[in-house]
């Protein structure tokens, strides 16, 4: 098998890998926003309020939006400023992609990822929990959904810089796993 096959073959591994988080996670959404209309419905009908609801909500959309980045960036959907960008050949944009990677993705999750990682560990070694009556266990596993979010976008960071490479070395079949 050639290198460039291989390259294409690990890119489109890990555009699944992200699109198959990414579907499970829209499922939360879902989720959320029933939870959200019984908290309206319960709140402002019959005046209860539920702390492990309330927190279960914010869980649920910092779940979303921690773990859907990686999803997210397999369909360019991320915000950008591209006056230029769009006006590049598809080789200068996987130039600028390449050279984005490199000194601002990369880091970036790198940052965020090592950082996280003590505070994870700190919050799983004490059991961490909602310090709120009536609140959520286990908020460890919320905190550790900070490094893995931002390791599928390393991942999927690795496939836009492969399919990058590709297209700027003349060698993309177009093929992004989509």
């Amino acid at each position: 098998m050639s290198w460039t096959k291989q390259l294409h073959t690990i890119s489109w591994a890990i555009h699944q890998l992200n699109r198959a988080v990414g579907r499970m996670v829209s499922w939360f959404t879902l989720v959320l926003v029933l939870l959200v209309t019984l908290d309206v419905v319960l709140r402002y009908l019959f005046k209860i309020s539920f702390t492990a609801q309330q927190e279960l909500e914010w869980h649920l959309f910092a779940l979303i939006f921690l773990i859907a980045g990686g999803y997210t960036l397999s369909y360019n959907g991320h915000v950008r400023v591209d006056i230029f960008y769009q006006r590049l050949s598809r080789r200068g944009r996987a130039a600028v992609n390449i050279i984005g990677c490199l000194l601002f993705l990369f880091p970036g999750c790198y940052l965020v990822i090592k950082s996280s990682i003590p505070f994870v560990a700190d919050a799983w070694r004490i059991g961490e929990s909602s310090p709120n009556p009536g609140g959520l266990p286990a908020r460890w596993l919320l905190k550790a959904a900070i490094p893995t979010g931002f390791g599928l976008m390393a991942l999927q960071g690795l496939a836009l810089f492969i399919d990058s490479i590709l297209e700027w070395s003349g060698r993309s079949t177009g093929r992004d796993g989509r």
